[in-house]
């Protein structure tokens, strides 16, 4: 299976996008895209230096959209990402990214999303002195605790050995002081405490500026950064992107959803190489692509059909699918009992996935009829699998 990843802030560095400018499909797409962000983002991804591209206002967009148009370079048809894509994830920003290329949003909505993402992240920012460090090593419950008693928050917890602490300038200083036995502190080149409550006046933005934006159910899975669920009802993505602002990323808990999926092979898109080394180090054992310079395209493309297999979900407007948010037990929910041609209402539970660790309940976000069962009571279920197949009622 392929998962095709999109990178977080930090990523970017002075000059990547040059070589990618040389090819003029790709320039008129980016030229398109910061009309759309107002932003020149061909100067600011080759011309502008480390200082300029940090600032979480232009780095965001640059990002964002640097992905999006190196997926469109690996799949110059768009429709056929969709036919090898078996989940997508993004770290923290990168998940905009993530979203537009499963289909939720368009490109155009992704752009005016992050545009203001980063406008309003960066005046959150300028409020109080924020900034973030990066733990690596030590034991994972000291780590956490020594964070939790400066007052920090685990903004990232980016798997084994690396764990992000995020919050004032003072308390970082504290921490910088007193660390966790056994770990090294790296102060991060970031502009603010990102996935924190230092972000709650970004959020509030946010939430007016997402009322007006329509979305799609994602055509493949989409891993949520939140809690490495797979989320298959637009509106609850878009949710989820708005307030991951001040919530903490568990790209931890994404790769334990790759894992769970038997991932095979992950394509990062560019500016590319800080999932893929993380990667390398929490999944064993799966082969990693960081797309970097477009003259790999030809190898990303072999990659892509090395590793590629169709989507389960079915993109036909005509059915609603439930899919299963993790791998677990399938049960059905014991009072309704739902069979073929029963009316199911919106927001009404009709299955439960149950692992060791969690059990979560599976709603129908817009209603409609059953059409088929397509597991059946018990079925071990894979992250993002369908459960079952509605038909839209009157009005839903």
């Amino acid at each position: 299976m392929l998962v095709i990843v999109a990178p977080g802030q930090g990523a970017q560095s002075p000059g990547f996008l040059e070589p990618w400018l040389e090819d003029p499909v790709f320039a008129s797409r980016l030229h398109w895209l910061s009309a759309v962000a107002g932003l020149d983002l061909a100067h600011y991804g080759t011309k502008a230096d480390a200082d300029t591209i940090r600032d979480t206002a232009i780095a965001q967009p640059l990002l964002v959209a640097s992905s999006l148009l190196a997926a469109l370079a690996v799949f110059p048809h768009p429709a056929d990402a969709f036919t090898k894509m078996g989940a997508a994830a993004g770290h923290s920003v990168g998940e905009i990214a993530a979203a537009a290329g499963t289909g939720v949003i368009t490109a155009e909505q992704a752009m005016v999303l992050v545009r203001e993402r980063g406008k309003a992240m960066a005046e959150a920012a300028a409020q109080t002195a924020t900034s973030m460090t990066a733990v690596l090593g030590g034991d994972r419950d000291e780590v956490l605790a020594k964070i939790a008693e400066h007052g920090l928050t685990a903004a990232n917890d980016n798997g084994p050995g690396q764990i992000v602490a995020a919050g004032t300038v003072e308390e970082l200083a504290a921490f910088a002081a007193d660390p966790p036995a056994k770990a090294r502190l790296v102060p991060l080149s970031v502009a603010g405490a990102f996935h924190t409550k230092h972000m709650e006046p970004a959020v509030r933005t946010l939430s007016d500026y997402s009322a007006a934006i329509s979305t799609h159910d994602p055509r493949s899975r989409l891993i949520s950064n939140r809690d490495g669920q797979i989320v298959h009802d637009g509106q609850e993505v878009l949710r989820r992107l708005v307030q991951q602002v001040n919530a903490p990323v568990r790209w931890d808990l994404c790769m334990q959803t790759m894992a769970d999926l038997q991932v095979t092979g992950i394509l990062e898109m560019p500016p590319a190489g800080t999932l893929t080394g993380i990667a390398k180090r929490a999944l064993k054992g799966v082969e990693t692509f960081a797309l970097k310079t477009p003259d790999q395209l030809d190898d990303a493309r072999a990659f892509v059909d090395k590793h590629g297999s169709p989507s389960e979900i079915d993109a036909s407007p005509t059915w609603r699918l439930l899919v299963a948010p993790m791998k677990g037990t399938f049960s059905r929910v014991a009072q309704t009992q739902r069979e073929s041609g029963d009316t199911v209402e919106a927001g009404e539970v009709v299955a439960i996935v149950k692992s060791l660790r969690d059990e979560l309940e599976v709603r129908a976000p817009h209603g409609g009829i059953v059409v088929e069962w397509l597991v059946e009571e018990g079925d071990p279920v894979s992250p993002g699998q369908p459960l079952v197949r509605l038909h839209p009622s009157v009005g839903s």
